[in-house]
C-alpha cells in the first residue's frame, strides 16, 4: 500500500490449490460487544470511506473493521482464513479459479442481505471505476467474476496468481451492498455500509464513530462497545498530548521517535502509559526517475548508494525505531536477501563513490534535489531526507539539497516526472514477497520512476505469482532483488518497527500490531 509489522513471517498460501481453506470460530461474532468504548487516537487521516478509492493507511483501518471480506488474516496470523466465506479454494491445477462458498446467513450492518451477487458487485465496480487512488492496482489478473447460485463465487483469473487468496483478504476485497452503492460512482456522503463487526456511525473531519455491528456473522468477537477514531491530521505533539493526558485510550501512528523515547524515559511504571512494540513489514525507499538527467546515469545512482549511511539515519533522525533495509523486501518476509548489502556494504566508501561516478564520466559535484513530503510517509521524512542530502555533501562530490513538498502536489509532480531522486513509503496489503514486488514494476507501478527490465516483469514476477508453493519462490526473488541492486531504480533505506502508546486498563493492543498490518478494533477491551 503506497503509504500504509516483525513476527517471522511464514509463506501465506503454500498448498492452496490442493485444498479448500474453511471456516471455524464464532457464528455470531457480535455476542462479546459487552465491554467499554476505546478511543483511538491516530496521524493519520482517513482518505476514503468507499473500498474503491481508498489506498492508504487511514482507509484500510476503516475497511478492516465495517466491511468483510471473503478471507481474513486472524490475529498473529500470515495465511488467509475464511471469512465471509465458509470455504475457498482453487478448483483448478492451474491457479486460475478460485472459488468461494458464503457462510448461510450474512447480513449488512442494515439488515439487508448479502449473497455472492455482492461480492461480483463490488470487484466488478472497484475495477470498472478503477480509481487512481484505489485499490484497483492489485487486480490486473482478474478477467471475470462468476455467481453460479446465492452462495457461490467463482474467480477466474487471465493468469496464474497464488497470492490472490491474500489479496482478497485485504481490505481491497471489502465487499459492499449493491443496493447502496452505485455501480459506476464513488460514494461521497462520508457513510459505509458494511458486513464487518464494526458499522460507521458518523464520519466527520476530526473524528469518526463505530459501533458494533449486531448484524456481524463471522469469525470473531468484540471485546468493547465501540471505538471512536480521533484524527490529528499529522500534528505530532497534539496526539502526543492527548494520550499523555488521557484524552485518547491508545496513540497509534504517527508519534515521532522522540515522543516514544520521551514516553519510554518517562515511564517509571506508575505513569499509567505503556509504548507497545509490534512486527513491522512498513519500508521506505529512494526513488530514482530512470529518465531524470541526473538521477538517470546510473554511476550517481552509485554514488549514492555508496554513500548512504543507513546506522547513522536510524540512531540519529529515527531513533532505534527502524532498521536498516538492504532489500526491496524486508526482513521477515519469505525470499528476502541483502543484496544491496552484499553489493554496496553497510559502512559509506568515498573512494566507491568516487569512482562509480569516473566510471560515468562525471568530475565535478553532482547537484541534487532529494524531495520530500512531510507526513505521508513518516513524521521523520523532512529530517531523513536533509540528513541524506548532508551525507552526500560531506563525501565533496555533491551538491545535494533537500525540498519538500506537500503530499498532494507531491504526487502530481512524481506522476509528472518532475524529481529526479524522490521518496516513498510502503505498508504491505499482505505479507508476502510479491507485494514488495509486483506493485514496483511494469506499467502502472506505483514508483512512476520509468524504469523497465523485461526479465523482472515478463519472467520472475508471473513466475513467482504462480507458485502455491512460497517457500519455493525463493530462488527467483532472490534474482529479482539481485538485479535490482545492480541497476538502482530504488535504494532501500529502512525498515520500520511498530509502536503504539496505551493507557493503563486498556488491552489487547499486541493484537493490532502484527505482519497482516490489521488494527482489529475487536480485540482491544478495557478491563
Amino acid at each position: 500500500m503506497n503509504l500504509r509489522n516483525q513476527w517471522p513471517v511464514l509463506p501465506i498460501v503454500a498448498g492452496l490449490a490442493s485444498g479448500l481453506l474453511t471456516g471455524c470460530g464464532s457464528e455470531n461474532g457480535g455476542s462479546g460487544a459487552d465491554g467499554s468504548g476505546i478511543v483511538v487516537g491516530v496521524s493519520d487521516d482517513v482518505l476514503a470511506t468507499d473500498p474503491a478509492s481508498g489506498y492508504d493507511p487511514g482507509s484500510w483501518l476503516l475497511f478492516n473493521n465495517v466491511f468483510q471480506s471473503l478471507l481474513s488474516f486472524p490475529k498473529g496470523a500470515t495465511e488467509p482464513q475464511p471469512e465471509a466465506a465458509e470455504e475457498c479454494g482453487f478448483t483448478d491445477t492451474g491457479t486460475k479459479v478460485y472459488t468461494c462458498t458464503l457462510r448461510d446467513g450474512l447480513k449488512f450492518s442494515n439488515g439487508d442481505p448479502l449473497t455472492s451477487k455482492d461480492v461480483k458487485f463490488s470487484f466488478d465496480r472497484m475495477l470498472r471505476i478503477n480509481h487512481p487512488d484505489g485499490p484497483a492496482i492489485m487486480f490486473p489478473m482478474l478477467e471475470k467474476v462468476r455467481t453460479p447460485d446465492e452462495k457461490t463465487v467463482v474467480f477466474e483469473l487471465n493468469t496464474p496468481d497464488a497470492t490472490f487468496p491474500s489479496k482478497i483478504a485485504s481490505g481491497a476485497g471489502s465487499i459492499v451492498d449493491h443496493r447502496q452503492y452505485d455501480a459506476n460512482g464513488l460514494r461521497e456522503d462520508g457513510e459505509a455500509v458494511g458486513s464487518g463487526p464494526y458499522k460507521l456511525d458518523s464520519f466527520g473531519d476530526d473524528r469518526a464513530v463505530f459501533s458494533v455491528n449486531e448484524h456481524y456473522r463471522g469469525t470473531v468477537e468484540t471485546k468493547n462497545s465501540g471505538v471512536t477514531l480521533e484524527f490529528f491530521h499529522g500534528d505530532q505533539a497534539a496526539l502526543k498530548k492527548a494520550v499523555q493526558g488521557a484524552e485518547v485510550d491508545i496513540a497509534y501512528r504517527g508519534l515521532t521517535a522522540g515522543d516514544i523515547t520521551d514516553i519510554e524515559k518517562a515511564d517509571d511504571g506508575t505513569g499509567g502509559i505503556e509504548v507497545v512494540e509490534g512486527s513491522s513489514a512498513e519500508v521506505q525507499h529512494l526513488v530514482f526517475n530512470m529518465d531524470h538527467p541526473v538521477a538517470g546515469r546510473l554511476g550517481v545512482r552509485k554514488a549514492v548508494a555508496h554513500l548512504l549511511d543507513r546506522d547513522a539515519l536510524i540512531h540519529e533522525v529515527h531513533e532505534g525505531t527502524a532498521t536498516p533495509l538492504y532489500s526491496i523486501i524486508p526482513a521477515g518476509i519469505a525470499g528476502h536477501n541483502t543484496a544491496f548489502f552484499d553489493t554496496y556494504g553497510a559502512r559509506p566508501s568515498r573512494a566507491k563513490a568516487a569512482a562509480a561516478l569516473r566510471e560515468e564520466g562525471i568530475t565535478g559535484k553532482v547537484k541534487l534535489t532529494l524531495w520530500s513530503t512531510p507526513s505521508r510517509y513518516g513524521p521523520a521524512t523532512d529530517q531523513e531526507l536533509a540528513a541524506i542530502a548532508e551525507q552526500l555533501n560531506a563525501s565533496g562530490l555533491f551538491d545535494a539539497e533537500m525540498r519538500s513538498v506537500g503530499f498532494e502536489q507531491y504526487e502530481k509532480d512524481v506522476a509528472a516526472g518532475r524529481y529526479g531522486v524522490y521518496v516513498k513509503g510502503w505498508v504491505p496489503d499482505y505479507p508476502d514477497a510479491d507485494n514488495f514486488t509486483g506493485p514496483f514494476f511494469g506499467k502502472g507501478n506505483v514508483l512512476g520512476n520509468n524504469y523497465e527490465n523485461d526479465t523482472i516483469t515478463g519472467s520472475l514476477i508471473p513466475r513467482t505469482a504462480a507458485q502455491t508453493d512460497r517457500s519455493a519462490t525463493d530462488k527467483e526473488f532472490g534474482r529479482l532483488q539481485d538485479i535490482v541492486a545492480q541497476e538502482l531504480p530504488v535504494l532501500p533505506v529502512w525498515q520500520a518497527k511498530q509502536y503504539a502508546v496505551v493507557r493503563d486498563g486498556v488491552y489487547g493492543l499486541e493484537y493490532c500490531l502484527d505482519a497482516s498490518t490489521v488494527f482489529r478494533f475487536w480485540e482491544l477491551r478495557k478491563g
